[in-house]
């Protein structure tokens, strides 16, 4: 049953990817707010297919340029955060050039960063400070790896360069992967999920289709600028231990207390108002 059912997603996210290629690529040339919108409608759809629902608090900041500073789990987190907001990730150079995966990333204007080379570096830096001024909002897994999911890395400072730019917030946000079939995700189970160390993407994205429907917490802390903190340094620190503080009491189950509503039969949310629609 487990092997149907991953089967019966794959042919799903195929039929539903493979369409989409080309309408996005003709909205990056012909309009930017719609190439901003249309990945998040897509990853919407994508996490009902996943059998992910989603429990979202706090609310993501929409009307000025934000860097999210999040833990990282998964691949998962892609979908998962795009379903958020739109929004637009920061990845490693090698990342464009992976099979299939590299041209979502591309199609989602995400940003790539050449750490070995200055000049690129330079340049991406350029991108991400650009981005931000046109308020987009860019996702920063501050870790700069991914973890098991029940712990959150360091955050390293250097990563937040962006930041000083004037007018721009950056937003912690928690992931917790914290249910499985609609009782708390164990420590045996978690691994099926969380994509980290030596693990092969194929047979890993095998077990995560073949493993049934997850409850997934998202939660957006309130954003915070440089000048509050007054350093880089002070403000990697602060969005570590609020992340980490937020992964924490959502895998003990304190932030299900307030209950959630669903929304699309996938996506639900613990705060009593609507999530406003993202423009």
């Amino acid at each position: 049953m487990s092997r149907l059912r991953a089967l019966i997603v794959l042919l799903g996210f195929v039929l539903m990817t493979l369409p989409g290629l080309p309408v996005q690529q003709m909205l990056i040339w012909t309009s930017k707010k719609a190439a901003r919108r249309f990945p998040y409608l897509y990853h919407r759809a994508v996490t009902r297919l996943l059998g992910i629902q989603l429990r979202v608090s706090g609310k993501p900041v929409t009307d000025q340029g934000c860097l999210v500073a999040v833990n990282h789990v998964s691949w998962l987190d892609i979908p998962i955060l795009s379903a958020v907001t739109p929004l637009s990730f920061i990845a490693k150079r090698e990342v464009a050039s992976w099979p299939f995966f590299g041209t979502l990333a591309r199609l989602q204007r995400s940003v790539f960063i050449d750490r070995e080379r200055r000049q690129r570096a330079a340049a991406s830096r350029t991108e991400m400070m650009t981005r931000l001024a046109e308020r987009d909002t860019l996702v920063l897994f501050a870790e700069g790896t991914s973890s098991d999911g029940i712990r959150v890395l360091p955050f390293k400072s250097a990563f937040f360069a962006a930041a000083e730019l004037p007018g721009v917030v950056v937003q912690p946000m928690t992931l917790a992967y914290s249910g499985h079939w609609g009782a708390p995700m164990t420590r045996r189970k978690r691994p099926a999920y969380a994509w980290y160390g030596e693990m092969d993407m194929g047979p890993h994205l095998w077990e995560a289709l073949a493993s049934g429907p997850i409850e997934v917490d998202v939660i957006c802390h309130e954003p915070i600028t440089v000048e509050q903190l007054g350093s880089r340094k002070a403000l990697a620190r602060h969005a570590e231990d609020t992340v980490r503080r937020g992964l924490r009491d959502a895998l003990a189950g304190r932030n299900r207390a307030a209950g959630s509503r669903a929304a699309g039969n996938a996506i639900g949310e613990r705060q009593p108002q609507a999530l406003p629609e993202p423009v």
